[in-house]
């Protein structure tokens, strides 16, 4: 790592509720379930000898809940950073996919197309919720030249991240997973962000992890 590039440990949060009953959670602010309070502590334990200058995290609950074990085993605070939120899904907030296809059918069909200009009634395109998510991490990247760094955030954000990573369009369906308390390494540096490693869970051995599947209508958690 150059002395200009910053190393970021990308963490979706813990299991919840509405993760199990696939309900799109968005902005909604939905606490860890059980498994999501052991996927945090599991975590924070197999990081507690990282060199992290600084744990960042979304400022909703279920993030801040699995960011904040790991920040108190490095003696840190986790620090709030609103730009880390989920994108917002307005009217499809608190709905399963099924549900939503049921009371808005076109709209449903332009959110599985992942339509990048399109946002559900109240809520945000993907290319804005792209934008808002790159302009913050490059944000506290910049702010931590030649240090590693820890963002706790959401399905949705890895995701556009994951895409920045690897130069795929944002209407791609998915073909990766997005495991809840995974550990996932990119570099940020003069050219942009770069994949280091992606998925490890071998921390949660034993505690079970809902994996998002590859349908990118489910990176809405």
């Amino acid at each position: 790592m150059t002395h200009t590039s910053t190393q970021l440990l990308l963490i979706r949060h813990g299991e919840t509720a509405w993760n199990l009953d696939r309900r799109v959670q968005g902005h909604t602010d939905i606490p860890l379930n059980a498994r999501g309070r052991a996927q945090a502590h599991s975590l924070a334990r197999a990081l507690r000898h990282e060199p992290l200058a600084a744990v960042y995290t979304s400022d909703l609950g279920r993030a801040m809940a699995t960011a904040q074990p790991l920040a108190q085993a490095l003696g840190l605070q986790a620090q709030a950073e609103p730009g880390l939120r989920e994108r917002h899904f307005g009217c499809f907030e608190g709905r399963t996919q099924a549900e939503v296809a049921q009371h808005w059918p076109e709209e449903a069909q332009r959110w599985q197309a992942r339509h990048p200009g399109w946002a559900p009634a109240g809520g945000e395109s993907l290319q804005r919720f792209n934008e808002r998510t790159l302009d913050t991490v490059r944000r506290l990247a910049l702010a931590h030249p030649g240090q590693h760094i820890a963002l706790v955030a959401h399905g949705g954000v890895l995701d556009c991240l994951y895409r920045a990573a690897k130069g795929l369009r944002l209407d791609l369906p998915r073909a990766w997973t997005i495991g809840n308390a995974t550990i996932n390494r990119l570099m940020h540096g003069p050219q942009g962000l770069c994949m280091i490693h992606w998925g490890d869970d071998r921390h949660l051995e034993g505690v079970l992890v809902l994996d998002e599947g590859s349908d990118g209508a489910r990176a809405s958690a």
